[in-house]
């Protein structure tokens, strides 16, 4: 076994698990990465080290400059920046939509965490939480993580998550996931591309967000809103520009949620709600493959971070989403 050094060290290698609930249903190789086993609990581990640890080879952060880091988030990469902070010794506030889940904002404050809970607004408006950690970072000379713009955050993608794919999986066949700052997918994409031109790469996105309309029709049109916590958006991000993208499938809400209690149920994987959507749009590529394909997508981080809402029946049966008994897909259109 490899001794890794420290949190920095943990960050990255994890296991990519057949799913075989869904290999079974659909006839393809439905691969996860399992980034839900992050030390920090997410695959925002990963965009966290990198920017900071180039933030500190550029010069802009530790040695002779700050020791402050702000950044606007909708939890994940919070947390692996507050935990990043603590292993370097830097101050961390973190710009959080106060919409986002109780047990993120719990686990922000009790990794120390300087918290700025803010309502939440559309991009345009300045009180969006991206603009608040903007002005933040300048008031108080820190260093702004910036992860929607930030390359740093596609970049541990391309040097980590990509090549561990196709190291453990050999052919891939398709890949697909959902988009938040379009690091994870751009970086990921990017690298399969760059391995083997052949890999279709998809897209799945959530209600609410423009980027599906954007892949298939080249506008950004978009109208509702999702219950999915850090994914889904009306731009275009330089990280997600980073990607080699093939098209986009469209997913909801309920074909979430219910993925999320079908994965607990049929293969004891308890994944948070973009891992779902990520998982619908495994079973979506798998069909319009056909068997026999190898296809990856990731486990974006744990279903503890939101067993209030996604398990909570209450709030479920508010929001019109409780999970239906289900004995197979049929529920993924």
């Amino acid at each position: 076994m490899t001794i890794r050094d420290g949190f920095i060290g943990a960050v990255g290698a994890t296991p990519l698990i057949r799913i075989h609930s869904l290999s079974e249903a659909t006839g393809c190789t439905i691969l996860g990465k399992a980034e839900h086993l992050q030390p920090g609990g997410s695959v925002k581990d990963r965009a966290a080290r990198h920017i900071v640890l180039t933030a500190e080879k550029e010069g802009k952060l530790g040695g002779n400059a700050t020791r402050e880091l702000v950044e606007g988030t909708a939890g994940n990469t919070g947390i692996g920046l507050a935990l990043m902070c603590r292993a370097r010794g830097y101050t961390c506030h973190i710009v959080i939509p106060d919409n986002q889940s109780a047990e993120k904002i719990e686990m922000l404050r009790a990794l120390g965490a300087v918290l700025h809970l803010v309502p939440p607004k559309p991009f345009a408006d300045q009180a969006n939480y991206y603009h608040v950690a903007r002005r933040l970072a300048e008031e108080r000379g820190a260093f702004w993580a910036d992860q929607f713009e930030n390359p740093a955050n596609a970049q541990a993608h391309i040097d980590t998550t990509g090549p561990e794919i196709v190291a453990e999986a050999g052919t891939v066949d398709g890949f697909v996931c959902a988009s938040g700052t379009g690091g994870t997918i751009g970086g990921i994409s990017a690298y399969l591309k760059s391995v083997s031109p052949a890999t279709q790469c998809y897209l799945v996105d959530c209600e609410g967000s423009s980027l599906y309309n954007y892949v298939t029709h080249g506008s950004l049109d978009a109208t509702g809103s999702s219950i999915l916590e850090g994914i889904g958006i009306r731009r275009i991000t330089k990280n997600f520009a980073t990607g080699k993208l093939d098209g986009a499938f469209a997913g909801t809400d309920r074909e979430s949620v219910q993925m999320v209690h079908w994965l607990l149920e049929k293969d004891g994987l308890f994944v948070g709600g973009s891992a779902g959507l990520n998982c619908v749009g495994a079973v979506k590529l798998a069909r319009k493959l056909g068997p026999g394909k190898t296809v990856v997508t990731i486990l974006t981080d744990g279903a503890g971070r939101y067993t209030s809402r996604l398990f909570n029946d209450a709030w479920l049966d508010e929001k019109g989403l409780r999970p239906r008994s289900a004995s197979d897909l049929s529920f993924v259109s």
